[in-house]
This record gives structure tokens, C-alpha cells and sequence, in this order.
């Protein structure tokens, strides 16, 4: 493995990432954008998602990558002795493990956490799982959208009199990385201090559950269960998708004096003085009424001069855009957050902006498989 950046917040941390797919894989690659040194450890076969495409390059599959960058890559079978030997060898020198194999397969290869712990007591394991290991849904696969189903995101994601619908990314296997990533990072930061690893984990269940707010703080208060509201928020409005003379805009009135400045900006000051609107509360109770009434107003407007000017005022608005707007977009160049690294590789960078330490993009990610060790 090369050495890693020297002004990486995680340069001088090592990781094997066994995992596969999304929510392990994206853990690896916010760890080596910070600097860390990561071995993707792929099977024969390599990565699922290397096949799942079009688009592809050179017969790689976008969706690989755009979550393996800053990684290394070879070729094991764990399944075989010879396999299981080199990854020994492997973790001789590593902080981290990431994996997600199912429930009892690394323990059937002899590779579970108790034994890696007592040969290696410094190592933080960290596993991503679809619903942890035990209880009643222990040990099964979890995948992205029926864990959306399963934990009440659909219920609440469509519009009004509509049906359920996933959430057009997949936001929880995105939350597992994030939380697994972090979870190693409170694990580094307490072996500092013990000189100990321990076992991270990060499933998607409860990952799921944890995205539920606001909708689970207000079941927990008052008991009505909540159902699908479109854009609108439950809690508060307008914020909300509103139609323009041209493109739609969002608006995210969060308090009474971005609510004032919308409508003296819209000349219709006498929404704001109207009983009905003043608050945020009756806004929210009010919230049909006061829809149609500045569907009214913004059907004189266009929406992405009208979104500039409201932002610049102070109150959160945009137009809706599309992907290739959004990634195109001066404030997207602005805050570097398109990298590319040599030729044939672009993507999102990091979001995570660091003064001293920012991250680094040193590796495309590894699309030719070894067997014999690690390729760039």
C-alpha cells in the first residue's frame, strides 16, 4: 500500500475495506479522501456494482465508480486458505476493517470479530449490516429501498392521495457510510486514549429510523401518525414547491420575518398582517388557503431571477434544477466540488471542508482486478 498524504487528517491510518456495494464502500472513500490508506479487498468476481450500468467506462460501471476512489485495489478469495492467509498478513499493519458480509460468515472463516480482536487489539472492525446480527430481523440482507419501506420513509415520501414512493437516491445506504464513517472516527479517537479497538457497527435499519425526523419527534408528542404531504413540511410553511411563470421554485420559510420579507417582496404585504399567516403556526394550520393565495403572486414572477432575489434578501429559496444544472452550477465550481483526477475519472468531492488538513484525491478507483496485490 502507498503511503498516504502527508497532510491528510488521517494520514498514517491504514484500512482494508472488504466491503461491497454502497453503504461500506462509501466509508472507505470518505476515509481516503482524509488522507487514510485504503486497501479495497475485492472477491474474484469482484464488486457487484461494477456491473451496474450503462453508463460504463472501459467496461466499469459508473456506479462503482463513484464510491471507491482513494482505495487501492486486489483481488482475494477469502473463501479459500490461501485467501484467509493473505488477509492475516494484511491486517498485520492496519487500524481499520470495514466489511458487510453476512452474519456469521467471517466467524465460519475463522475471521470474526473475537478472533481478530485477540490478535489484533488495536483493530477497529467495523461492519455494516442490514439489520445487526441478532433480535428478530438479525442476521438477514438488508437493501436500501425496502429498508425506506420498512422504517416509515416511504409512508411519508409522495405526494398527497398518492402512493408511497422510494426517495430518488438511496439515502440510506448513504446514511449507514456516513454513520460507519464516523463511528470509526469516535473509535480512533478512544484508542487514543485506551490504546484499544473495538467493533463499530452500522446497519441500515436503525439508519433508517434515524432519518425519520421530524416525523418521529411529532409521533412520539401528540400520536397521529403521519402520511404523505408532497414537498410541503409537516411542521411548518410554506415550504413547499410553488409553480412560477417559468421554472418551479422551493420555498423554506423557516420564521415570521423571512415570511414578512417574501411577501413585501411579492407585494402582497397584507398576507403577512392577515391573522391567519402572522405566526408560524396558524401558517401551518392555514396552509391551503395561503398556498393558493401566493400561487397568485408567484405566477407573476419567473422563478430563477425571483429565487436569486429572495435568497439575497434573506429568505431560503431556489429553483428546482436538474442533476446536470445542479452539478454545472458557478456555486458547485465555486466550492470545488467536482474533482477530477487524471483523465478518465470525475466526481463529487468530498464535502467535508478541513483548514489545515483538506482532503486529497490521489487515486482514481482501482478498476483492473490483481490477484497478486495492489494496484492503482
Amino acid at each position: 500500500m502507498s503511503s498516504s498524504s502527508p497532510t491528510g487528517a488521517l494520514a498514517g491510518i491504514r484500512v482494508i475495506d472488504l466491503s461491497r456495494v454502497l453503504g461500506g464502500p462509501y466509508c472507505g472513500q470518505i476515509l481516503g479522501d482524509h488522507g487514510a490508506d485504503v486497501l479495497k479487498v475485492e472477491p474474484p468476481q469482484g464488486d457487484d456494482t461494477r456491473a451496474w450500468g450503462p453508463p460504463f467506462q472501459n467496461g466499469v460501471a459508473s456506479y462503482y465508480l463513484g464510491l471507491n476512489r482513494n482505495k487501492l485495489g486486489m483481488q482475494l478469495d477469502l473463501a479459500s486458505e490461501a485467501g484467509q492467509a493473505v488477509l492475516w498478513g494484511l491486517l498485520e499493519g492496519a487500524d481499520v476493517l470495514i466489511e458487510n458480509f453476512k452474519t456469521g460468515t467471517l466467524e465460519k472463516w475463522g475471521l470474526g470479530y473475537e478472533a481478530l480482536a485477540q490478535r489484533f487489539p488495536r483493530l477497529i472492525h467495523c461492519r455494516v449490516s442490514g439489520f445487526g446480527a441478532d433480535g428478530p430481523l438479525g442476521g438477514l440482507a438488508g437493501y436500501d429501498a425496502a429498508i425506506q419501506a420498512l422504517s416509515g420513509i416511504m409512508s411519508v415520501n409522495g405526494e398527497h392521495g398518492g402512493q408511497p414512493l422510494r426517495v430518488g437516491l438511496p439515502v440510506v445506504d448513504m446514511v449507514t457510510g456516513l454513520n460507519a464513517a464516523l463511528g470509526v472516527l469516535l473509535a480512533l479517537q478512544e484508542r487514543a486514549r485506551s490504546g484499544k479497538g473495538q467493533f463499530v457497527e452500522s446497519s441500515l435499519f436503525d439508519c433508517g429510523l434515524s432519518l425519520l425526523h421530524p416525523h418521529a419527534a411529532n409521533w412520539f408528542l401528540d400520536g397521529k401518525n403521519p402520511g404523505l404531504t408532497g414537498n410541503a413540511h409537516p411542521n411548518i410553511y410554506p415550504y413547499d414547491a410553488f409553480p412560477t411563470r417559468s421554472v418551479p421554485v422551493f420555498l423554506a420559510v423557516g420564521n415570521d420575518r423571512q415570511f414578512r420579507l417574501l411577501c413585501q417582496h411579492l407585494q402582497v404585504p397584507e398576507l403577512a398582517g392577515d391573522a391567519r399567516f402572522a405566526q408560524a403556526g396558524a401558517r401551518s394550520v392555514n396552509r391551503v388557503v395561503l398556498r393558493e393565495l401566493l400561487e397568485g403572486a408567484l405566477a407573476q414572477h419567473d422563478g430563477a431571477p425571483l429565487a436569486e432575489a429572495l435568497m439575497q434578501l434573506g429568505v431560503p429559496c431556489a429553483p428546482i434544477l436538474s442533476v446536470d444544472a445542479a452539478l454545472q452550477h458557478p456555486h458547485t465550481q465555486h466550492r470545488e466540488m467536482v474533482v477530477r483526477i487524471g483523465e478518465d475519472y470525475t466526481g463529487i468531492a468530498s464535502p467535508i471542508k478541513l483548514s489545515r488538513t483538506p482532503a486529497t484525491y490521489r487515486h482514481a478507483p482501482p478498476t483492473a482486478l490483481s490477484a497478486k496485490g495492489a494496484q492503482d
